[in-house]
């Protein structure tokens, strides 16, 4: 029997298909060290310190969930290289887009470093290491582009809201953002539109928005104060010709 030295939570989230979500979090890495059938059906997923429990609810849309938790971690960037590993072992690809779905590690201004994953039941499993936080951009010190791309990566990465996120930053590079913005600026906000654009089904779209970005050039010390940034593009690249093989 387990002996507690400290309190504990573990989250117990909705799935429709037990055995879909337990095959999704063996190729993650972790393990099932419990699954009852009756008289409910239940599982217990474990990787190191992290647990999280499973319910069927038949009438689950998982499109349409909103259950979530947050997972605290003392290295997110491996955990994340291990995930999206674990899964392309699996299943030959990384899920980017749908459920379930795996997005970009980034740096938040609430401070935290983080990804999110969404799991087969539509469960928002958001992974974070804290980090300094930001100062807050103030309106007098940052460009309209630049003020777009903080709002839209909250919308996109924290909210989950593509659609808003993208309005956003469309509507700042039609109002000329790009024109007083640094290069950098200008660089991760392309991308993030490239990254909405397939999120929302646009392929064709996110190849276009990245050629914008790679016809900016960049000095060595711009190109590693962006390093997630032209990270995440790559991945994309990856995600784009997966889907044209």
């Amino acid at each position: 029997m387990e002996t507690l030295t400290t309190e504990r939570t573990i989250p117990i989230l909705p799935c429709r298909s037990i055995d879909d979500v337990l095959a999704f979090y063996v190729a993650l890495g972790f393990e099932i060290p419990y699954r009852q059938e009756r008289p409910n059906t239940f599982a217990i997923v474990r990787r190191g310190g992290i647990e999280l429990q499973f319910f069927v609810l038949k009438a689950l849309d998982p499109a349409q969930s909103y259950s979530t938790c947050y997972v605290l971690v003392p290295d997110v960037d491996a955990l994340y290289a291990a995930f999206t590993e674990g899964l392309r072992a699996a299943t030959g690809r990384v899920p980017s887009r749908g459920v379930p779905r795996i997005g970009p590690v980034k740096d938040m201004s609430y401070g935290v470093r983080q990804f999110v994953m969404v799991d087969p039941g539509g469960n928002y499993i958001r992974i974070g290491q804290p980090i300094e936080a930001r100062p807050a951009l103030r309106a007098e010190a940052a460009g309209r582009l630049e003020r777009a791309l903080e709002a839209a990566v909250l919308l996109a990465d924290s909210k989950q809201d593509d659609a808003a996120a993208a309005k956003v930053i469309d509507s700042a590079f039609a109002a000329g953002g790009a024109t007083d913005a640094p290069p950098t600026v200008v660089v991760r906000a392309r991308i993030l539109q490239a990254d909405l654009a397939w999120r929302q089904g646009d392929p064709a779209g996110a190849v276009a928005r990245l050629a914008e970005a790679r016809d900016i050039v960049l000095d060595d010390a711009e190109r590693a104060a962006i390093a997630d940034d032209l990270g995440r593009a790559g991945e994309l690249d990856d995600y784009v010709a997966q889907a044209n093989a």
